[in-house]
């Protein structure tokens, strides 16, 4: 059973830094995508950014030039350094990943992002 284990939320004044990390319980490398999304109160969870086992990235529009997915294959650790916060990136965030083998989608626990005008 794969484990996704986030942490790195908190609370941060706007135009603060936050950087998320997902732990996997196994290598990356068996997931074709890894990435983040995130769930503010009332609204739909929304994809925030991914990176491919290739390590190709995309990002969802309103984050460009603020947040970075990157991982470290060695510690099977994906992160998300966020940049440049604004009140709206308040959420909880969630840690997804995509393995090659099927089509299950495993989910960490989330982690709470609080920014604060």
């Amino acid at each position: 059973q794969v484990q996704l284990v986030e942490s790195g939320g908190g609370l941060v004044q706007a135009g603060g830094s936050l950087r998320l990390s997902c732990a996997a319980s196994g290598s990356i490398f068996s997931f074709k995508t890894m990435g983040w999304y995130r769930q503010a109160p009332g609204k739909q969870r929304e994809l925030v950014a991914t990176i491919t086992g290739g390590g190709s990235t995309m990002y969802k529009d309103s984050v460009k030039g603020r947040f970075t997915i990157s991982r470290d294959v060695a510690k099977n650790t994906v992160y998300l350094q966020m940049n440049s916060l604004k009140p709206e990136d308040t959420g909880v965030y969630y840690c997804a990943a995509d393995p090659w083998l099927n089509n299950v989608r495993y989910w960490g626990q989330g982690t709470q992002v609080t920014v604060s005008s």
